[in-house]
């Protein structure tokens, strides 16, 4: 209990200090068009073309059909097993920048989400694979600055997302 309520207190620190730099205004907006990069249409937009272009036998997508129906079971029970209360809940005096889609905060699912299809999308077209953990992280960073997620939220996310994408490969590249 000691070692949790220690990695909350950090959490807090790097939170708060982070939504008090006077560059956080600043930060507010391109994070706003950052985290919409993450709210999920682009994933959708990605297999609907995978599936126009190749069917239901393209690797990519049959990888990111199997990794999604892993990581949203997992992302939903930790959320609503943990029910780590949010920043503007667990914080005094604090408002986040926009309203968010669910009562929880850890695991962050837009970080999730992100980093699944970077690692996919990696896999299969190495090129892109820095600049997508860096879109990736960029989601995960704006979450915070937001003020919707605390860093923790967004580390387990990305570890979660990663995780996801890696087995589903691994899964589907064994068959």
């Amino acid at each position: 209990m000691k070692l949790i309520y220690s990695i909350h207190k950090c959490d807090v620190f790097m939170f708060t200090w982070l939504n008090n730099v006077s560059i956080h205004t600043h930060l507010v907006r391109l994070c706003r068009y950052i985290s919409k990069t993450g709210d999920g249409i682009l994933y959708v937009l990605a297999a609907a073309w995978l599936y126009w272009e190749s069917g239901a036998e393209s690797p990519l997508f049959k990888a990111m059909a199997l990794a999604f129906l892993i990581e949203r079971p997992i992302y939903f029970i930790l959320k609503n097993s943990f029910k780590r209360n949010r920043p503007q809940a667990a914080l005094e005096n604090f408002r986040s920048v926009i309203i968010p889609s669910d009562q929880f905060s850890f695991p962050s699912g837009h970080t999730s989400a992100a980093f699944m299809m970077a690692t996919l999308v990696g896999f299969f077209i190495p090129v892109l694979l820095i600049p997508l953990y860096l879109w990736a992280a960029s989601v995960a960073f704006s979450r915070v600055v937001l003020g919707v997620h605390f860093p923790t939220d967004t580390l387990m996310g990305a570890a979660i997302g990663v995780g996801t994408a890696i087995f589903s490969l691994d899964y589907l590249l064994s068959l």
